[in-house]
């Protein structure tokens, strides 16, 4: 019930009454106590309805300051309802990180970028002269195959280019901004920014829910968790992730093959993206993503081509995949060893949820250009709108407030991140084969566990 206090005009509704609101036609949330309804803004939301839709019918204030610069709080009187949470309350730890961000925010570290997209964009452009150099101009095997490995390595840092410029503006307006993003990802990567956007959003919002976040939903090659056994709903694609007896055959050995996987790992990212661009989905800037793929699988294909036989060929294409796929597996050690969830994301747990699902990754402040600033995995979940220069430099503060309030600060070095996500990978694979599914077995996976 809607109730009004005595000494005042202002309206009320429960935490309760809030959390009948989490329809897409009927879409409330809450910040800082007051209550907005935000049904028509979801559907032109610039990050999607995606996250608005997961975090529906909760207070959302930790994730919306997060997420959004200081010039958005005056859109949100636009879509304010009248009300307010009669119950509103604010844990210790929110009130910290709020108070860690205003610091940040005033002292203007959202806004000090520094001068890393020069570097990488010189870098970068550095990198594709070699890689065409090498591969056209050049004869000998060595060189080629030298070509393959340079253009792993420039993918690796276009996609942190396209990574910085989807959480924060790189470019000195918002139309650059757009241009550098469809360059980075689309033409250069054949992977779409918009499919990025798409996934990236919830993986942030929802970081490593099994059944919310897209970044954990890899069956049937990989699983990090045995709850993935059940064949849990995906709510981030609206279908039943099925583990079924070619799931079970996969999984069993996944601590084996997880690096082949994550070499060809680029493979499924192109089909991701064809899947998306060419659905019923809503797509932002649709056709201009699909010109950028169509100028990838223009100039990629092409240069392969002008090798001299299908034996380099095929070995430049894998070379490269195989060179890039250093980043997939940096991005699954930021998270497959870490706590895994079953459920929604909650508003009152931000920080929390945060800490908990995240991995860092310890290296030398050399390395950071390597790495793309993402080895500071958990400080980039918390500021995610933070230029990647900023992170060595708050991670202290983060630590100090993890330590705090007794959270947990992972950091672990790349040996240690791989040495912790092959456990996790081999403790879901041995709970894979004697896992006992509703679905029969069939007789291959008989025949070859029989062997195994």
């Amino acid at each position: 019930m809607v109730s009004t206090m005595a000494d005042n005009t202002k309206k009320f509704i429960t935490c309760d009454e809030l959390k009948k609101h989490t329809k897409p036609e009927d879409l409330w949330i809450s910040i800082q106590g007051k209550v907005y309804n935000v049904t028509d803004w979801s559907k032109i939301h610039p990050g999607g309805d995606i996250p608005l839709l997961n975090l529906a019918g909760q207070d959302v204030t930790d994730a919306f300051i997060a997420f959004h610069p200081g010039t958005a709080w005056k859109y949100l009187d636009n879509y304010f309802t009248g009300y307010y949470l009669e119950d509103f309350k604010v844990s210790e730890v929110s009130k910290d990180y709020r108070k860690l961000a205003n610091e940040f925010a005033r002292s203007g570290l959202f806004e000090k970028k520094g001068h890393g997209v020069i570097y990488s964009l010189c870098f970068v452009s550095v990198l594709l002269c070699a890689v065409f150099y090498c591969a056209l101009f050049c004869n000998s095997f060595g060189a080629h195959m030298l070509s393959a490995s340079l253009l792993g390595l420039a993918w690796m840092q276009v996609a942190y280019l396209g990574h910085d410029s989807g959480h924060y503006q790189i470019m000195k307006t918002r139309g650059f901004n757009k241009l550098i993003q469809i360059l980075a990802g689309n033409c250069l990567t054949g992977i779409s920014i918009a499919w990025w956007k798409w996934t990236h959003n919830a993986h942030h919002i929802a970081c490593n829910s099994l059944d919310y976040d897209p970044d954990l939903q890899h069956l049937p090659m990989l699983a990090v968790s045995s709850a993935l056994f059940q064949s849990i709903q995906s709510q981030f694609y609206g279908r039943q992730l099925t583990f079924d007896s070619v799931s079970r055959f996969f999984i069993s050995y996944q601590h084996m093959t997880y690096y082949p996987v994550m070499c060809v790992a680029r493979v499924n990212l192109y089909l991701q993206t064809f899947l998306l661009l060419f659905s019923k989905r809503k797509i932002p800037d649709r056709a201009l993503n699909i010109l950028g793929i169509l100028v990838f699988w223009t100039w990629f294909p092409l240069l392969v081509a002008f090798l001299p036989n299908w034996t380099e060929r095929v070995l430049y294409v894998l070379v490269s995949f195989a060179v890039t796929s250093i980043q997939h597996v940096q991005f699954t050690l930021n998270h497959f060893a870490a706590d895994v969830y079953v459920g929604p994301p909650k508003g009152n747990n931000w920080f929390e949820k945060q800490t908990s699902g995240t991995i860092d990754i310890s290296c030398s402040s050399y390395m950071d250009w390597f790495f793309g600033g993402l080895q500071f995995q958990l400080e980039h979940h918390l500021f995610p709108r933070l230029p990647r220069c900023q992170l060595r430099n708050i991670s202290p503060l983060v630590q100090e407030l993890c330590k705090k309030h007794n959270l947990p600060y992972v950091s672990l070095s790349f040996y240690e991140a791989n040495k912790y996500t092959l456990k996790t990978l081999r403790t879901a694979a041995m709970e894979a084969r004697n896992f006992t599914s509703p679905v029969p077995r069939n007789l291959l996976w008989e025949a070859v566990n029989t062997h195994g």
